[in-house]
């Protein structure tokens, strides 16, 4: 899927998504993470072994929510959902959270804050559709 700039505006904004993984058992679990593009792709780092991880590789459906700043009538502020397939890949969440964490955080920060850090892994969620309140979702 081709993402709208106002998706491609939002996911860049420094919005945090809340990403939901499937579980062992089928619940949702939720994580807030820190997301950028490649592409068309939606990239995460991730420095170490997580849940959403291993739930991520057990099952790759995904769901992410990102809160917009614009309010529309009657007075709800705009949200993007994405629906898409996750994939992860070894290696490059240093650089990846680096370049998202000046996005986040600020152009001078460092990060991650440690010597050394291990190389991770790499999210990618391919986008299969998008939901929410916005332009995107007309």
């Amino acid at each position: 899927m081709i993402l709208p700039d106002t998706a491609r505006e939002l996911i860049e904004s420094g919005a945090l998504a809340h990403l939901v993984t499937i579980g062992r058992d089928g619940a949702p679990q939720v994580s807030c993470i820190w997301v950028g593009l490649d592409g068309e792709q939606i990239v995460s780092g991730h420095l170490f072994e997580q849940q959403k991880l291993r739930n991520v590789r057990r099952d790759p459906r995904v769901v992410l929510s990102l809160e917009g700043t614009h309010v529309r009538l009657p007075g709800l502020k705009e949200y993007l959902v994405v629906h898409g397939t996750a994939a992860l890949e070894e290696g490059g969440a240093p650089k990846l959270l680096q370049r998202l964490a000046h996005v986040y955080l600020g152009p001078e920060v460092t990060f991650p804050p440690m010597d050394d850090p291990p190389p991770g892994h790499t999210m990618r969620i391919t986008v299969e559709r998008l939901g929410g309140v916005g332009p995107w979702s007309a």
